[in-house]
């Protein structure tokens, strides 16, 4: 008779010491998320680093207009395009944008200054100094008077400046590259109580620059607008004439940062600009403020 209380025990895997495959994936994942980490944390740092230079760089350039041109404050310095470190080494710098808010203005109080430099040449240093005299390929320079400085320089204290309405109502904006609408028809809406008219009304103004040496920002009304977008407002046909004197003048003194020749005018937003693009030049930091 068999006795089934003598069968040998089942025998288990015999552990032979070397991985397997689950403990060879284990770690690889471990090497890969290691070196993935050494490689984010390096990349991390170059960036940063490249950060911290351009804002000390633009720091420096903000300081030194802000000296040249005998301004109150630093102005806003962007030196544009990543990464920063090779144009600095370079000594050229692709886009520079500077703003100034808020500049004393001799004839309207208050203006905002703006300059856009293209293919900038350093010179010595990629900190750009006070004296400095800098080879740009292209500029961009404008004057900004928002409506409240308009309107006080023509005794309409509530004026709003707008684009024209064909453009307001145009998808494509009928601007020019850098937001600035066409000259004719700027909507001008405000209370010409100077002429004998207590209810806010709109006109159509043309915008243009004269004078000898084209600082002359001249404001010429051309008639009454009405319907959507205006104050809907007619004038008495006896009123008219003196509305429209109400709505036009001429402020001189709009000089353009680096002395650049204007090129166009018109609204953005509801603010009046004057702006000038010239090509090859040299700009002199002392003469960002003019006006």
């Amino acid at each position: 008779m068999v006795s089934y209380d003598s069968a040998p025990p089942a025998r288990r895997p015999r552990r032979t010491g070397l991985p397997g495959p689950v403990g060879n994936n284990v770690r690889v994942r471990k090497l890969v998320i290691g070196a993935v980490a050494t490689t984010a944390v390096v990349v991390v740092g170059a960036v940063g680093a490249d950060f911290g230079v351009a804002i000390y760089a633009e720091y420096r350039l903000a300081r030194s207009i802000r000296t040249s041109a005998d301004l109150s404050w630093d102005p806003s310095v962007g030196i544009l395009g990543f990464p920063f470190v090779t144009q600095a080494m370079d000594r050229h710098y692709r886009e520079i944008e500077i703003k100034a808010s808020g500049v004393d203005h001799v004839v309207v109080g208050k203006a905002s200054l703006e300059a856009t430099l293209h293919s900038v040449d350093a010179g010595e240093s990629w900190l750009i100094p006070p004296n400095a005299a800098l080879p740009v390929g292209k500029v961009e320079s404008r004057i900004i008077i928002d409506s409240t400085h308009v309107g006080r320089f023509m005794g309409i204290p509530d004026l709003l400046v707008e684009a024209p309405t064909r453009e307001t109502n145009d998808s494509t904006g009928g601007t020019t590259e850098s937001g600035i609408s066409s000259n004719r028809g700027v909507v001008f809406t405000g209370t010409p109580r100077q002429a004998g008219v207590d209810a806010r009304v709109s006109i159509a103004v043309d915008l243009s620059v004269t004078g000898p040496a084209q600082t002359t920002l001249k404001m010429t009304a051309t008639g009454v607008l009405t319907g959507p977008g205006t104050a809907d407002q007619d004038v008495p046909a006896d009123k008219l004439a003196a509305v429209l004197a109400a709505f036009s003048a001429e402020l001189p003194g709009q000089k353009l940062p680096f002395a650049i020749a204007p090129t166009s005018e018109g609204a953005r937003g509801s603010d009046v600009i004057i702006e000038g693009i010239a090509e090859g030049v040299t700009v002199d930091l002392d003469e960002f403020r003019l006006s």
